[in-house]
């Protein structure tokens, strides 16, 4: 029979199929394959959908691990938990009972850009969401490793042909769940391997058991896999830090939550702090003199890396120009004396890693409690997966997170509920969504994984987004919550004080632009202590409030009728009236953008019947089986031109058809 292999700790086990005998172990709607933040979105939204769901982890103690930095948000990042909480996902909800400090970043830009960032308790993040599954109506939790996944062939109700349909998974025990739909988010640990300088360790991250398994099981699926890498810095002893040799970062004052339903004055607390440092010539000569030792330039390593988080062998090679890069030490948690070297991920060997650290000021005596290491892992390439995550190839099958070839814990978890709620949605006979970059920096994540043929593990960025001035992470709940609703993950109550907040802004804009002050002494001195020129004509409330030196609080000295207002409220109404103009013209944008979206492509189109298409093109269609022409204008390869023809080749189709 088949022999499958465990390797963990040196340790080789065999076991044949034949040996293993295969039972029933239950008979559930939906399977989820891995606990991290994709997992635990996944498992949720189906379970909130009342669908039977069993979520399966190689150690419980693993659930919502955060290997990696110990932080939520970001740059970018804040706008996608925002997102997931605004759809109903649970992330920014645990982040805000789990911080230990709190940060806006990018605050001297546009709003655009602000960006959330907090610092999480690592252990107490992961035992807080464990809890949430844990309580959860209709979701089990399953310490096993999946080691198969069961299909067998039906028919496409669309194409005809046959097709692949899951009926199951089988556990390396020889359980066997019986299920309509499974969701793949196995992160990084599908023939995971650790690298630190010469030293191999066949794991997981932090040590965890590997999955070596699965793999062989999507390769007899018609799956095609690919080799990834990711690593992390070392973890410090905080006793052996001189601080005072390094610059303290504060979090915020007052601090704003991640989750639209907590309640901001629950979260106000005492935070600990951050410290910022920098490498120097002497840390960059050491490593360019072991360069030879590093699994990365030693060519032990098969994946690729990620171009925006790169390693510090990395970044010394690359940025050869540069005599400094920022190190941030940041805190693991209240209750240990961890310390995370932020910026300074490594694969170089043990006595390399103190002596290059060592070189850091305020690590001069540093003991090293975790070495960094790279990790190495199987994953996909998304082209092979339709926008809603689901497999083109297999009926059944969703995938989300680091597996379909993304990197961070936002990027994951955002896929994760959207995978899981598709596949709750298709097997409760409705819609599934899928986010248009222009609803959501979710649908910008999920449409560049699956229209681009990325080489290294991506990471989202504010720069993605053509439409970052509508989709800020202040108006997620403004953009998605109704989806989120609709969808049933958005409780009645939530969705009734979105409505309320809407009607409060667009009252107050509109009071604002009907409320008109003149040139009198007073408007003129007030205008003069805020340096701002002075009135000849009357004008609204909301013209003076478009003035770069004026703000709505400044204009509370002279709106004599104003309401009280909640602070989010106040939010949405100086950027609607600051950055009007701005904010119709994407506007308009998104609409030709659309009509794009909206021109849908046929799932049985030839593409070798479409005349006058690049044999470029025409390999790339079909490679990618768009959606929609927008979609397909989106795929190297395809050009303007190809466009052009598709429209016409379309347009005669439906004429045809008519």
């Amino acid at each position: 029979g088949d022999v499958y292999k465990r390797q963990m700790k040196g340790m080789v086990i065999k076991m044949s199929t034949d040996e293993k005998k295969r039972f029933i172990m239950d008979k559930v709607d939906v399977c989820v394959i891995g606990a991290g933040h994709a997992g635990c979105e996944a498992a949720l939204a189906c379970a909130r959908l009342g669908l039977e769901t069993v979520i399966f982890t190689v150690s419980v103690d693993s659930i919502a691990l955060m290997p990696c930095n110990p932080n939520v948000g970001g740059s970018s990042k804040g706008h996608l938990v925002r997102e997931i909480d605004a759809l109903g996902g649970e992330m920014g909800k645990n982040i805000d009972k789990t911080f230990i400090q709190s940060k806006m970043l990018n605050v001297s830009k546009g709003p655009a850009v602000h960006s959330l960032r907090a610092q999480a308790d690592k252990a107490e993040y992961s035992r807080a969401m464990r809890k949430v599954l844990e309580n959860q109506d209709h979701l089990t939790i399953k310490q096993a490793e999946v080691c198969e996944i069961l299909w067998e062939e039906e028919e496409d109700k669309d194409t005809k042909e046959l097709k692949k349909k899951v009926t199951g998974v089988v556990t390396y025990s020889g359980a066997v769940y019986e299920c309509k739909r499974v969701v793949l988010c196995t992160g990084t640990y599908l023939r995971a391997r650790c690298l630190c300088g010469e030293a191999i360790t066949y794991t997981g991250p932090n040590g965890l058991q590997p999955a070596n398994h699965l793999p062989d099981s999507l390769k007899e699926m018609g799956i095609e896999l690919r080799r990834f890498k990711t690593g992390t810095p070392a973890r410090m002893d905080k006793r052996s830090i001189d601080f005072s040799k390094m610059e303290e970062q504060f979090g915020d004052k007052e601090i704003v939550p991640f989750s639209f339903s907590t309640d901001p004055e629950s979260i106000q607390k005492e935070q600990i702090s951050c410290y910022l440092t920098y490498t120097n010539e002497k840390t960059h000569e050491i490593i360019r003199s072991n360069l030879d030792r590093s699994p990365i330039y030693a060519g032990i390593i098969e994946g690729t890396g990620p171009r925006y988080c790169p390693s510090i062998e990395d970044k010394v090679v690359k940025f050869a120009d540069k005599d400094r890069h920022q190190v941030f030490i940041e805190p693991e948690g209240l209750h240990t004396n961890e310390m995370y070297v932020g910026g300074m991920s490594s694969s170089l060997p043990e006595e390399v890693q103190l002596a290059m650290y060592r070189t850091v000021p305020g690590l001069e005596h540093c003991k090293i409690v975790r070495n960094a290491y790279a990790i190495e892992y199987d994953c996909i390439n998304a082209k092979q997966l339709y926008p809603t995550l689901a497999f083109k190839k297999v009926n059944g099958l969703y995938a989300g997170g680091q597996f379909n070839g993304s990197s961070g814990y936002e990027e994951a978890a955002a896929q994760g509920l959207m995978a899981g709620l598709n596949a709750a949605l298709s097997l409760l006979g409705k819609q599934e969504i899928v986010l248009d970059r222009s609803q959501a920096y979710i649908g910008v994540l999920i449409d560049d994984l699956v229209t681009k043929d990325n080489r290294e593990p991506y990471r989202m960025m504010t720069s993605r987004a053509e439409y970052r001035l509508l989709l800020r992470q202040d108006n997620a709940d403004l953009r998605l919550r109704k989806i989120g609703y609709e969808a049933g993950l958005v409780s009645k109550e939530d969705y009734e004080k979105l409505l309320r907040k809407e009607e409060l802004i667009k009252e107050e804009i509109k009071r604002l632009k009907n409320t008109k002050v003149g040139g009198s002494q007073k408007i003129q001195e007030f205008l003069t202590a805020h340096e701002s020129n002075p009135l000849k004509n009357a004008v609204s409330l909301a013209d003076l409030m478009c003035r770069q030196e004026l703000s709505y609080e400044l204009l509370a000295e002279i709106d004599e009728k104003r309401p009280v207002l909640p602070k989010d409220v106040v939010e949405q109404v100086e950027i609607e009236l600051k950055y009007e103009g701005y904010i119709e013209r994407q506007s308009r944008q998104v609409e030709q953008y659309k009509k794009m979206e909206k021109k849908l492509l046929p799932v049985d189109i030839d593409y070798d019947d479409v005349p006058s298409l690049r044999i470029e093109a025409r390999q790339k269609l079909k490679e990618f089986r768009p959606v929609s022409v927008g979609q397909a204008s989106r795929i190297s390869g395809v050009s303007p031109a190809d466009i052009s023809v598709l429209l016409v080749y379309l347009e005669q189709r439906n004429h045809q058809h008519k």
